[in-house]
């Protein structure tokens, strides 16, 4: 299972409703062959129960059946038409189903809603995270690299959390804005008083929204929010569409030695550093700064990713889009941070 567990959306039998109850209190005490048969007889009774064929899925799963698994998180799927669960991931992490399937808005929104309260600890005391350091000090050597000050007029925070990049980023906005999908990260952050504005609601949205009323940001950021993303050329284009002409895109996101996009055992994207370049040059863009870094570590071991700075492609800049004249500059002070 999840981290967070499934979320629980009752079948509207009680007594099938019961019976999960029961096998996830089993599995609570370590008897997960107890569990998975109780789930079965669950199933067979409230053959549409989503939340129950999820959970023998993740039972099944762990208990080394992988073709079990694979079977209950297909009906877990065909009963869930919006993902709530992530079935459709959970299907791609064992080989079968789209390898890459986008996730659903719900699932991402009720992940992060359950997560708000504890996030800020575990990802700076448990995880080691850095990400909004490491791209603070990357947009501030591009701004040095191009001869600004590294201080903008506006700055929206993409996927915005409870503030984590807001923080380290206020300091150089006069104007801060922020916008994520979960309602409870955006109440985290509403609580620390760094935004000017906030917003819950989906990037593409959000951002066509704010496209359509001409609102144009010097800089964008979003810190392990492309994570969430299996493709990134459209967003990417529709970010686009509100950069100011002089403006900069600073995000960071995992990387793999391939191409495209993977999904991880985490369930979460790395995207090749190919595929991020590319992406990037569709856009009309190229990276000032590209560097290899660790932003965070788990389960012992760093979590390879990419920071990037990304700037209006010139005319001018090598014929492939790689480097802007800013990262000429200053490509010797990059690396793995």
């Amino acid at each position: 299972m999840t981290e967070t567990g499934p979320l629980f959306v009752s079948s509207g039998d009680l007594i099938a409703d019961r019976r999960y109850t029961w096998a996830i209190e089993q599995a609570a005490r370590g008897d997960f062959s107890a569990a998975a048969d109780i789930l079965a007889q669950t199933v067979e009774l409230a053959p549409a129960f989503a939340t129950a064929w999820f959970a023998l899925g993740a039972i099944r799963d762990r208990l080394g059946d992988r073709v079990g698994a694979i079977a209950a998180f297909e009906q877990a799927r065909n009963a869930d038409a919006d993902d709530y669960h992530g079935a459709r991931l959970q299907l791609a992490r064992l080989g079968s189903g789209e390898p890459a399937p986008a996730m659903s808005e719900p699932y991402v929104r009720r992940l992060f809603d359950q997560y708000a309260e504890r996030f800020d600890a575990a990802l700076t005391e448990r995880l080691g995270y850095r990400g909004p350091a490491l791209l603070s000090e990357a947009v501030a050597a591009v701004m040095r690299a191009a001869g600004r000050p590294p201080h903008f007029a506006s700055a929206l925070d993409l996927g915005c959390g409870t503030g984590l990049a807001g923080a380290a980023f206020r300091p150089m906005a006069d104007r801060l804005v922020g916008i994520d999908l979960s309602p409870a990260m955006i109440a985290q952050a509403q609580a620390k008083g760094l935004y000017d504005r906030l917003a819950t609601a989906d990037l593409q949205t959000f951002l066509a929204d704010e496209a359509a009323k001409a609102a144009r940001y010097e800089l964008i950021l979003a810190a392990d929010v492309f994570v969430y993303l299996n493709d990134l050329p459209p967003i990417f284009a529709t970010i686009g569409h509100v950069l100011a002409p002089e403006a900069l895109l600073a995000f960071t996101v995992e990387t793999h030695a391939g191409e495209g996009a993977k999904l991880l055992p985490t369930l979460r994207y790395a995207h090749a550093e190919s595929h991020v370049r590319d992406a990037l040059l569709g856009a009309g863009l190229a990276p000032a700064h590209l560097a290899a870094a660790a932003v965070r570590i788990e389960k012992g071991l760093p979590v390879e990713s990419l920071v990037v700075v990304a700037e209006r492609f010139r005319p001018g800049s090598s014929e492939d889009g790689d480097e802007t004249r800013s990262s000429r500059r200053h490509r010797d002070d990059q690396g793995n941070a």
